[in-house]
């Protein structure tokens, strides 16, 4: 069902919706979103945001060891961290930046396969959930066709459970071919509902909307963005996140990988498009926040001014009430 599909109006009226919400179960006890502890609850996922320098890479073998010192990372922050279910790493972490085609096609990796069974084990022996990034996955039709940029979602047992290919390949650098499994929600840690893009893709409100009304919860944004557009990027995913009334974490790349220097900045931000934490240049930065789960579906069961999904497919329900 696509979004314009679910913008259809309605006429049925303002009390049809209260009284199927008065049916639904209340929430009790709903808790807040946090920042600048280090646990989580039965009602908060815990997510960290690494800010992974930039590698240039040229070789398999490079990319193995690139991988094995992410994974060595995913096993340390969550000693660190014990309350973090979730982990995630930037655009272009694992490989880097081919900008040789011919390195880029004799790097590119099948899914599932070597680099993924490394990341499934560091999530398993962790007990933890992460998002990894792929630059690229061997097209189908490899070495005839571009590959492409994917992330891949691994739960705490090892198990890919969402991949994603970049929609949107960047100007005029990125060759990748466009992905072609649109957007997807998975059923992430403790249940809450998981939408990942990448970088470019996070310019097109439109990618944000079709996440959201999917039922995305909380939208992860691996990028490998650089000067100069470093204030539009911390702008755009806080925009996103009110308009949308959805988490969002971002995971941006940092230093110079010989090309770009890139900016950093890796964030968490609320549903109500506040910044609970945000990195700023450095290499190898984290920011961790605790995620509610109930206070999400309570918001959106129950705003009302700024209630913008449910607003956006009622046509404003007080114009529609008021005209019976």
């Amino acid at each position: 069902c696509t979004v314009l599909e679910r913008l259809r109006g309605t006429k049925k009226p303002l009390r049809h919706f209260i009284q199927q919400n008065n049916k639904q179960p209340k929430l009790h006890n709903s808790k807040m979103s946090r920042h600048g502890d280090i646990s989580s609850s039965e009602d908060t996922v815990g997510v960290c945001v690494f800010q992974y320098p930039m590698p240039r890479l040229h070789k398999t073998v490079e990319v193995i060891e690139n991988a094995k010192k992410i994974c060595d990372i995913v096993k340390g922050t969550k000693m660190g961290l014990p309350g973090m279910d979730l982990i995630v790493f930037p655009e272009y972490s694992t490989m880097g930046i081919m900008y040789d085609r011919d390195e880029m096609f004799d790097t590119a990796c099948q899914i599932p396969g070597t680099l993924t069974d490394m990341f499934g084990e560091a999530c398993r022996e962790a007990q933890v959930w992460g998002v990894f990034s792929l630059t690229g996955e061997q097209h189908e039709e490899h070495p005839n066709k571009n590959p492409y940029n994917t992330l891949v979602l691994i739960n705490d047992e090892g198990e890919i459970v969402e991949k994603y290919r970049k929609l949107l390949p960047w100007t005029p650098i990125e060759g990748w071919t466009p992905g072609n499994l649109g957007t997807v929600v998975t059923e992430g840690p403790k249940g809450m509902k998981v939408s990942m893009i990448i970088c470019d893709d996070g310019n097109y409100p439109e990618i944000w909307r079709d996440c959201a009304m999917r039922g995305a919860e909380l939208i992860i944004r691996p990028q490998g963005y650089m000067y100069p557009c470093k204030e539009q990027q911390v702008q755009v995913s806080k925009t996103m996140a009110f308009c949308n009334q959805v988490y969002v974490a971002v995971a941006n790349a940092s230093g110079f990988d010989g090309v770009y220097t890139y900016f950093g900045h890796s964030a968490i931000v609320g549903a109500d498009g506040r910044t609970l934490g945000e990195c700023g240049t450095e290499d190898n930065g984290i920011q961790y926040a605790q995620l509610s789960i109930s206070g999400i579906r309570d918001s959106r069961a129950n705003d009302q001014s700024q209630n913008q999904l449910f607003k956006l497919t009622h046509r404003g329900y007080t114009g529609v009430y008021a005209n019976g």
